[in-house]
């Protein structure tokens, strides 16, 4: 599926510039009571689904030595989180896939970053209590999607994103530097 959306992309379009990964899950669950297949599938989609997609588009871009990947992890990523064992696992690995592609891309123009959002408000989060997660966040709010896409904007953009690979940007309101 990822070749096949990959080759029709470039040939209604002949190259491909950006490439956003941005898809997530959650199956929260003690470590310990944590079933395999809601492991296995949050590891599926939140980590290898960006690698599938990375090197779906690398050929391409690696080929006109110029490209954009921007990779969506989380600052669970950097920080772990309880009960999350599977989505802090497979957004570390994002972190680490994120910085190994920029390095074996760099020298052929590809710049690859990720961007580790705090609590935003989206559906995914909608359904917490807030209370406890803004006394851990120095801005004292939670983010808003549009903070988290102009991220993104700023590493796609030139010359804003032409100069930084392998860098994780946090849009977390200051919640990862306590």
């Amino acid at each position: 599926q990822v070749e096949t959306m990959v080759k029709t992309v470039l040939e209604k379009s002949g190259r491909l510039d950006v490439l956003v990964n941005n898809a997530g899950i959650t199956r929260d669950g003690l470590l310990m009571r944590m079933k395999t297949a809601d492991w296995q599938s949050v590891i599926d989609l939140n980590l290898t689904g960006v690698f599938l997609c990375t090197r779906a588009v690398s050929r391409s871009m690696v080929k006109a030595r110029s490209g954009r990947i921007i990779n969506i992890t989380s600052v669970v990523g950097l920080m772990g989180n309880p009960g999350q064992a599977n989505y802090s696992a497979a957004k570390a690995g994002v972190i680490g896939l994120t910085r190994s592609s920029a390095a074996e891309f760099a020298s052929r123009g590809v710049t690859v970053n990720a961007v580790a959002p705090g609590f935003i408000s989206t559906d995914m989060t909608k359904e917490l209590d807030v209370t406890p997660i803004l006394a851990s966040i120095p801005l004292g709010r939670m983010g808003q999607p549009e903070e988290v896409a102009s991220a993104v904007r700023f590493l796609a953009a030139d010359p804003a994103g032409a100069y930084m690979t392998g860098q994780v940007l946090q849009v977390d309101g200051g919640m990862v530097m306590r």
